[in-house]
């Protein structure tokens, strides 16, 4: 093939992801070669090509055909599911590539298994990056976040083609080297953790305003629009905001109040909670995102119990919570909760994101991680900018919740968060999400804890020893001995 009529980069895996990251790259300019074992999948994106301005897209039917179009050092970006199939699509196109050349993970992978391909492909002279790709089918088309870890030389092979692509903001495209071996497939799933605790957060809001409340779905709709226009503004909130505008085409009323409450969920979630397991870092909020998409899916138990503990005597106590509301506060105390819990997430999610970097020495860059989220992905909002703004202040910031700024906002709105923590706990509607932040900040500014007498307990069934406030070393208390000792003389 002549070089002239080579391709720049190519995709394999021609999903709508696959699809529209491979239009989004040949509107950029750059010459695409696409490939997927359903050859179905090749016309329909050749043709959507044609038919989106006749784009420089060229498909092929063929693993070796494919390679071959691509102009050397070759970028290969591989989106396919997670696991083995990465695995048998790396095995069929390695076979024809060259060493030098590169490949590109864009799926939900775990880092580890990244970690694992980049050794396999050094071993062959090949290059690899995991990289991130947040912002869902729409994102993929029009901008999405990428997270690149790896390879730098793969990194910068493509780096004109990612900066074109990813989202554009007023600092600069939302790319960027994350970092060594499996660091960018780490850091979104991270941010997928953070997504999970940003949702839950949402739906107790509603659940509050609406229970509580009792604002009806175009109440809610004009709140959450007006919050989209503050501090709150965000893709997860404008989205919010649209949901509940939407009516049902079987019936009256509006979809959402139609949709069964059972949440789904792919694993990043669950990755994060056990990495910040492994890694000891206190990440309830995303935890407890993740315990209620559990809890979500017992629906049928869910029914049962609500019968049985109603039969047992158990009365909703929603009436009288909302006797004497006041829907205006109530509404700015929850916008205000909201935020507060919101900066609580977050902060779990950046400390889960330094622990692993000290752990691997990635030497990750916080403030330049909420820059490339404030555009293309799932969590993008102009809250981002503050944290990019909180971590180039103090680069070695413990936690957002002590950076100046963002600790003078928590506590201008811890009562209006008490006040709705109390009032969803008096009612009976379970919070959380907006609970587990609110003892995250509780239990973390606080600078005595009831942990010794935790400690104590410890040292006295199991000898673990325990320290002192007021001396140094280890020290180990006969504890039932000197109680049963201390009851003899009272006697």
């Amino acid at each position: 093939m002549e070089a002239a009529t080579l391709s720049r980069i190519g995709l394999a895996g021609l999903a709508v992801m696959g699809q529209n990251l491979a239009l989004n790259i040949a509107e950029k300019g750059f010459p695409i070669s696409v490939y997927n074992r359903t050859t179905s999948k090749v016309d329909e994106t050749v043709d959507r090509a044609k038919h989106e301005g006749h784009l420089p897209l060229t498909g092929h039917y063929n693993p070796r055909d494919f390679i071959l179009s691509i102009e050397r050092p070759r970028s290969v970006i591989i989106l396919v599911k997670a696991g083995a199939p990465v695995d048998h699509t790396i095995a069929t196109l390695s076979e024809h590539m060259d060493q030098g050349d590169c490949i590109i993970d864009g799926g939900n992978e775990w880092y580890e298994n990244t970690e694992r391909r980049i050794q396999q492909a050094n071993q062959k002279g090949l290059l690899y990056l995991g990289m991130g790709v947040s912002g869902g089918e729409e994102g993929a088309r029009n901008g999405p976040s990428l997270m690149p870890g790896g390879s730098y030389e793969a990194y910068k092979n493509i780096e004109d083609i990612v900066k074109k692509v990813a989202a554009q903001v007023e600092d600069g495209p939302c790319v960027t080297y994350i970092g060594e071996g499996g660091s960018g497939n780490f850091v979104k799933m991270v941010h997928n953790g953070i997504e999970y605790g940003d949702m839950q957060l949402i739906s107790e809001a509603y659940d509050v305003l609406k229970t509580v409340g009792g604002l009806s779905n175009s109440e809610l709709a004009e709140i959450f629009d007006e919050w989209n226009r503050g501090e709150l503004e965000s893709f997860l909130i404008e989205i919010t905001a649209d949901i509940f505008k939407v009516k049902d085409e079987y019936g009256d009323g509006e979809l959402v109040d139609k949709i069964l409450d059972k949440t789904g969920m792919k694993g990043t979630g669950k990755w994060t909670v056990q990495q910040a397991a492994e890694l000891s870092v206190a990440a309830p909020t995303i935890a407890a995102s993740l315990d209620c998409r559990y809890l979500s899916g017992l629906k049928e138990e869910r029914e049962a119990a609500a019968g049985v503990l109603k039969e047992a005597g158990l009365k909703e106590d929603v009436g009288a919570a909302r006797v004497g509301v006041d829907k205006k506060r109530l509404i700015d105390d929850v916008r205000q909760a909201l935020y507060a819990s919101k900066i609580c997430s977050y902060a779990q999610g950046m400390n889960l994101l330094r622990a692993k970097s000290n752990e691997k020495g990635w030497n990750l860059n916080f403030g330049e991680l909420a820059r490339i989220w404030k555009g293309g992905c799932i969590i993008r909002a102009v809250f981002l900018d503050r944290i990019k703004k909180a971590y180039q202040r103090n680069p070695n910031l413990a936690s957002l919740v002590v950076d100046p700024e963002f600790a003078r906002e928590m506590v201008q709105r811890q009562a209006a968060w008490r006040r709705v923590v109390g009032l969803a706990i008096s009612a009976g509607i379970s919070t959380p999400g907006m609970c587990a932040s609110l003892a995250y900040f509780d239990t973390y500014r606080r600078a005595r804890l009831p942990a010794n007498l935790v400690q104590a307990q410890r040292d006295l069934f199991g000898a673990h020893t325990y320290e002192r406030i007021d001396r140094p070393g280890s020290f180990h208390t006969e504890w039932t001995k000197l109680a049963r000792k201390s009851a003899a003389a009272l006697r």
